[in-house]
């Protein structure tokens, strides 16, 4: 079992092997004697202990929820690099192209989406879109992601009904162990570095902000991963791959959201919350891979696991 230091004191995030162990109890061997060792546990250890795993399920529900969604990663039915020739495609309407003026679509009699309440028809250009950025013009039968991913204009759609939305069993995780939620330490770099990263797609590289890296330790081994910038102000990003992926987690990455520091630089890395990016589902996603300096030499045995679906495409 591993156990993790978590350097600076554990103000309420700690708790007793013992205890880490009951409640991964596929991996304890001596169940008799955690259960002796778990009974000395304070009933504000226990209750904190209870608390954890209980934010961590909501939280893991909402995440399930928006990755399920009918317009969620799991509808996306293809992926459609464009180009200057008009293009229809099997699952969208219209006929789309892009060029340096960005991304237009030609929709026949009869054909119409709707774009942020706004009805479209016909000729439709709609811009340049920045890179990360999207829109979602939508009709009756889906949703339809026009992107830029690594340079390209893309054109995703989704639907509701796809074989693997309607098979999706949730996604299979580490049991929440506050040992894994880790204090650490924020080093922001001199000026924001420019990290250039490879993507699961052959040919195709993420460009991304990094304003710092985090520092932690386990088992008293000192580790750092670089991050990039958040999805909320001052909230880092993190991809990473360890020793357990390939084997019980998904090979090619993991993402962690970390809050904002604190003012001194404090920052909880809590692995319990690492995720799967959509490309563990879907064969149509663009995600990027970790910085080459975030694989890290230990087992990280918490966040989700190998998805269900890929267990059986592997089988």
């Amino acid at each position: 079992m591993k156990t993790v230091v978590i350097t600076g004191g554990t103000d309420g995030i700690g708790r007793s092997v013992a205890q880490a162990s009951l409640e991964r109890g596929d991996q304890v061997g001596n169940t008799a004697a955690c259960l002796d060792a778990c009974a000395g546990m304070s009933v504000l250890d226990f209750q904190a202990s209870t608390d954890f795993a209980a934010d961590w399920g909501a939280w893991h529900k909402q995440h399930e929820a928006r990755l399920a969604a009918p317009d969620g990663f799991l509808a996306i039915t293809s992926i459609n690099w464009l180009t200057e020739t008009p293009t229809r495609f099997p699952d969208a309407p219209g006929e789309w192209a892009a060029d340096d003026s960005g991304i237009t679509v030609d929709l026949a009699p009869g054909e119409e989406l709707t774009l942020d309440g706004t009805r479209i028809t016909g000729q439709h250009h709609f811009g340049r879109v920045p890179e990360r950025g999207g829109l979602f013009p939508s009709d009756a039968a889906g949703v339809y992601e026009v992107a830029k991913r690594g340079g390209n204009d893309i054109l995703r759609p989704r639907h509701p009904d796809t074989p693997l939305r309607a098979g999706f069993r949730g996604a299979p995780a580490y049991a929440p162990d506050p040992l894994w939620a880790i204090r650490g330490r924020y080093r922001p770099f001199d000026e924001p570095r420019n990290v250039t990263v490879g993507s699961v797609v052959e040919g195709l590289q993420h460009v991304y902000a990094a304003p710092g890296a985090v520092e932690f330790e386990v088992d008293g081994q000192p580790l750092a991963l670089t991050a990039f910038n958040g999805s909320t102000p001052g909230s880092l990003h993190i991809l990473f791959t360890d020793a357990t992926s390939g084997v019980t987690t998904y090979a090619a990455n993991r993402s962690l959201q970390v809050p904002a520091p604190d003012a001194d630089g404090t920052v909880i890395v809590d692995f319990n919350r690492a995720t799967n990016l959509p490309c563990a589902y879907t064969e149509f996603a663009t995600c990027p891979l970790p910085p080459a300096g975030n694989r890290l030499p230990v087992a990280v045995e918490a966040g989700e696991r190998i998805p269900y679906e890929a267990e059986v495409g592997e089988a």
